[in-house]
């Protein structure tokens, strides 16, 4: 596995160079750690959200076997459960169709091959996947055959005419003339039973080879029931925990200054250490590694050795044992290689120590497990070989469930009794093996594909229609705003377009290309505020204004004495003493504002911040934005860009739109955040292209773009900006529907109408987007009032117990990179990811596409990827419920009180995704497109490896060309029917609470 795994080709910001060892046999080791890292999620801090593949670590491989190596790995699944599906059969979700076309194309020339000549390949999977085939554990199969008629009935699926067939077939040549119909019947269901069973019995049981598994503790397991997981990372949660700490416990680890493997030697080593019984002997192994001045890979190599795990099992040992604790262990990588995300980071060579750590303790563990479970006393590294000895051969499937199988089948086809007793052995062989090929896995993999390919027709077919009409841009807009490409703008777009046909609205990556370390005027620390994948090169504050000044003083003095208080309170409640004085004294008057937040939110939180407001930073501020130093830097002078830094952002980002003409008065910048309370994982619902807030990206780049100078240097570049047009930067809060502008102190007398009119605009676009995001939310009635959804969703935001905000980009499934006059008027239920192209305005080579796509195409797949991961297995690939939560070192999320760091999305924010692989629909070329995805490695394997499927729509037609894999294939809509039609975005969705089809919205409709 190891030679496929294009790690030299990763992101440099996952990996670090490899400090090599004075000892050469230890190099390997290092090579193969560093590997084995690569296989951790990488999401970060859950302070900054980071959406990414969860299988980033496999993308070099058709999605298909990489999610195969992540079922071994990892231990989740990759498809829906198969009930499910049937239920989006059942809903016209994936239809019959949408299976045959899958299977077409999966199978090829064998779709058609005859199996013994009972049927095609074709029509036995498309049974198998239109009728529910029963199958369940040794003890499940044995109670559904005792206590139901199973052997009595035929299936209820299976056709009157079909059933007198085979009960014709089974009762020839018997003396039947006094039989009731149920006697009939019953005899015809035994005889085909019977004449099933022995078919399977005449043929030779596959022989199954056993995955030799290479950690002692899964063997151990397997023989004893004994975990030793369990005992080692007790401890380690509590050490990771305190290591990883950024601030948040009242106690830091003794010698953390020294590293993860030195701290836990000495404060480990000491004269009474822990007392569990095994781990006697610790103290005494930890002096000799501390005394001898081991180093964390020679204690590798020597754990290496007392487990008994050879070289050749290094490659597999590593990535199982790291993602055995795969939370605490990604957290810890992820403070090595991202340390400008972490106040508090973690030395280089972090991770290598705690895999030394951690041996050392799965040492201790399997010698106390192995002396009281298996009563073995031998040498650890025989530990294996005598486990093995233990365990009880399980078989698969008994015979009688494997003739339940083709029983099932054969009563929903109608093979005969006669017919079936008259194959051979080579026959029922070859039956058996086909029915069994076909396996529950396989076939939720065709459902997946199904499920993708309805949609993709939906999408292209309404694509198709909608891109017939003529379109142009806005003649003379009242004003113009960018949104981020984010999928819940998609929305807002519309109802903006809908109430102001003169608005012009675009789109772009939330960070606006400007990629910085920013730190807010409250802020303790600088955030990074760009795509994960990059890292910035510009620091950036927010000062007040110099008329402030002292104001400000006055209010961040008052912040540290409220802060170091309500510190020093929560702190003293942990204690035994004042924690009961302050509990029995001042318990009813806590228990006010926690009822008051449940039960009038929207009232509390208006209280609250008319009180929080005499120690709020000052309301006008300043961004740190021209840079005197040659270089960027924390310092004071090195803070911001220079002149040509600032005209090269603002030039990338207005020709990556293409506005480069037709300029509005006014044009709006916005980010975009999401607020709510008590949640910690609120970060996932703020802009996944800036990994936080983005309103601050989109604040410098409009001061950027106001500079008299900067624009001077613009029309030098032949993109002038009339003087009369004004940049606003603002932000977008997603979860309370609100819209805030930045530096409105900087605006002209002359743009205040327009300014008002504009805003008024989005007041009541707000109204309009809450109403349609409340019919997702099963606690707002149905016929609730756009006024009324306003107030729903704010009083969500700031509801204490509310563990549904807002849904996020839990509804994509589509990505348009294009104009938008191509798309405008068209409903696509905010499941669409945009971001603004035109390709009349790019270069013969498509440079401009080319940079959008750079980030676009990773950005999204990544956040479509962790929605569709998260959904198909929330335990696994996801936290699970966020009921249980808990924050530790204000880094992350455990279940209760002690366990692994939970990453993913937790269930309440992905319940109703509907996973799909992301369809790119690109306005562009073939020819254009194919030659990005040959320059550009990670386009390339995220396109030609099916993580992500591709579209293009010609920029002069309606014409679609699908990517198959090699190359573009022309697409010929499914169906010719023009698109629904609708006078508005409230007529598509009013009164429905699931996912709706396209249609055309507005004044031609």
């Amino acid at each position: 596995m190891r030679k496929q795994l294009d790690w030299e080709n990763a992101a440099p910001l996952h990996r670090l160079p490899v400090a090599r060892t004075a000892a050469p046999h230890l190099h390997a080791l290092e090579d193969v750690i560093e590997y084995a890292a690569q296989m951790l999620p990488a999401e970060g801090p859950i302070t900054g959200f980071a959406f990414l593949n969860p299988l980033h670590a496999f993308e070099h491989l058709p999605f298909d076997e990489a999610v195969k190596i992540g079922v071994r790995l990892f231990g989740g699944q990759p498809y829906l459960p198969e009930a499910r599906y049937r239920e989006e059969l059942a809903a016209d979700r994936i239809r019959a169709i949408d299976l045959q076309a899958v299977l077409e194309t999966d199978l090829g020339v064998r779709a058609w091959e005859s199996i013994v000549d009972l049927g095609s390949r074709h029509s036995l999977r498309m049974t198998m996947l239109r009728h529910p085939i029963l199958i369940g554990s040794g003890e499940e199969f044995h109670w559904f055959m005792a206590e139901t008629e199973a052997l009595a009935k035929f299936r209820s699926d299976v056709p009157r005419a079909v059933r007198n067939r085979l009960t014709a077939d089974a009762l020839r040549g018997a003396k039947v003339e006094n039989w009731s119909e149920t006697t009939r019947e019953a005899f015809a269901v035994k005889t085909l039973w019977r004449v099933c069973n022995d078919g399977v019995r005449s043929i030779k049981p596959a022989s199954e080879i056993p995955w030799l598994k290479v950690r002692p503790r899964d063997v151990l397991l397997d023989a004893t029931g004994a975990d030793s997981d369990g005992l080692v990372h007790e401890h380690l949660i509590r050490f990771c925990a305190a290591f990883a700490d950024q601030g948040y416990a009242p106690w830091r680890l003794p010698h953390r200054e020294l590293g993860f493997y030195k701290s836990f030697l000495k404060l480990y080593r000491s004269i009474g250490g822990p007392p569990d019984r095994w781990l006697r002997g610790l103290a005494r192994e930890l002096g000799r590694l501390d005394d001898a001045k081991v180093s964390p890979m020679e204690s590798i190599h020597e754990s290496l050795a007392a487990l008994g795990i050879s070289p050749g099992e290094w490659e597999d040992f590593f990535p199982a044992t790291l993602l055995a604790f795969r939370g605490w262990a990604s957290m810890i990588r992820q403070m090595e290689v991202r340390s400008d995300r972490f106040p508090v980071p973690a030395p280089p060579g972090a991770l290598t120590e705690y895999l030394a750590v951690r041996l050392i303790l799965e040492r201790f563990a399997l010698t106390h497990l192995a002396r009281e479970e298996l009563i073995y006393q031998g040498p650890l590294k025989d530990l294996r070989k005598e486990a093995q000895t233990r365990i009880k051969t399980h078989a698969g499937h008994s015979l009688d469930q494997r003739a339940f199988l083709l029983f099932q089948l054969a009563q929903i086809l109608g093979w005969s009794p006669s017919a079936l007793q008259a194959l051979t052995r080579q026959q029922w062989t070859a039956l058996v093996a086909e029915i069994e090929a076909f396996s529950s896995f396989e076939r939720r993999r065709v459902f997946q594909l199904a499920l993708e390919h309805h949609y993709r027709v939906k999408a292209l077919d309404a694509l198709t229609a909608h891109t017939q009409r003529k379109s142009q841009r806005v003649q003379a807009p009242q004003f113009q705003v960018s949104f981020c490409i984010d999928a819940r703008e998609e929305s807002f777009r519309r109802h903006i377009e809908e109430i102001c046909p003169r608005a012009e609205t675009f789109a772009a990556a939330g960070f606006y290309s400007v990629p910085i370390y920013y730190r807010g005027l409250a802020d303790a620390n600088y955030a990074p505020l760009c795509p994960i994948v990059m890292k910035p090169t510009f620091w950036m504050t927010e000062e007040p204004s110099y008329a402030l000044q002292e104001s400000n003083r006055r209010r961040a003095k008052t912040r540290r004495m409220v802060g170091l208080a309500s510190h020093q309170f929560e702190r003293g409640s942990q204690s035994f003493a004042l924690g009961a004085l302050l509990s029995g004294g001042l318990g009813v008057l806590a228990s006010i504002p926690l009822v008051a937040r449940v039960l009038f939110p929207r009232l509390t939180a208006s209280i609250v911040n008319t009180a929080s407001s005499i120690f709020e930073p000052p309301p006008i501020t300043r961004l740190t934005l021209e840079r005197t130093a040659p270089n960027p830097g924390k310092e004071p002078d090195e803070l911001g860009f220079t002149l040509e830094e600032m005209a090269g952002l603002g030039e990338r980002v207005l020709r990556d739109i293409g506005l480069t003409s037709g300029f509005a008065r006014i044009f709006f910048f916005l980010g975009h955040r999401s607020s709510c309370l008590n949640n910690p994982h609120k970060s996932a619902y703020d802009c996944g292209a800036c990994t936080g807030p983005g309103g601050p990206n989109a604040r410098a780049l409009a001061m950027m773009l106001n500079d008299r100078r900067v624009r001077a240097i613009l029309a030098q570049r032949n993109l002038p900006i009339p003087d009369d047009t004004i940049f606003i930067g603002g932000f977008h809060n997603t979860a309370v529907e609100s819209v805030t502008f930045y530096d409105l102190d900087f605006l002209p007398r002359s743009h205040v109408k327009d300014f008002e009119a504009a805003r008024d605009v989005f007041e009541k676009a707000a109204d309009r987007n809450a109403h349609e995001r409340c019919r997702r939310f099963d606690s707002a009635p149905l016929n609730i009032s756009a006024v009324e959804a306003r107030r729903h969703v704010e009083g969500r935001s700031e509801d204490l117990a509310q563990v549904r905000p807002e849904f996020g980009n839990a509804t994509n499934a589509l990505c348009f990179v294009g104009r938008r006059q191509r798309v405008r008027d068209l409903f696509m239920d905010r499941r669409c990811f945009m971001h603004s192209y035109d390709a009349g305005q790019d270069t013969q080579d498509s440079a401009i596409l080319a940079r959008i796509l750079s980030a676009v195409i990773p950005v999204c797949e990544g956040i479509s990827l962790q929605y569709y991961f998260s959904s198909v297995d929330s335990n696994c690939w996801g936290s699970g419920t966020k009921l249980p939560h808990n924050v530790t070192s204000l880094l992350g999320v455990m279940d209760g009180a002690a366990s692994d760091l939970r990453q993913g999305l937790p269930w309440q924010g992905v319940e109703i995704h509907e996973p799909l692989r992301l369809l790119f629909v690109i306005e562009s070329t073939p020819e254009a497109m194919m030659k990005i995805i040959e320059d550009n490695p990670t386009i390339g394997r995220i396109i030609r490896n099916a993580w992500s499927q591709l579209a293009v729509l010609d920029p002069g037609s309606s014409a679609i060309q699908v990517f198959s894999g090699s190359g573009f294939e022309p697409y010929h809509p499914e169906s010719a029917a023009p698109l629904p039609q609708s006078k508005s975005s409230r007529d598509c969705y009013q009164g429905s609470r699931t996912f709706l089809d396209f249609t055309q919205i507005g004044a031609d409709a």
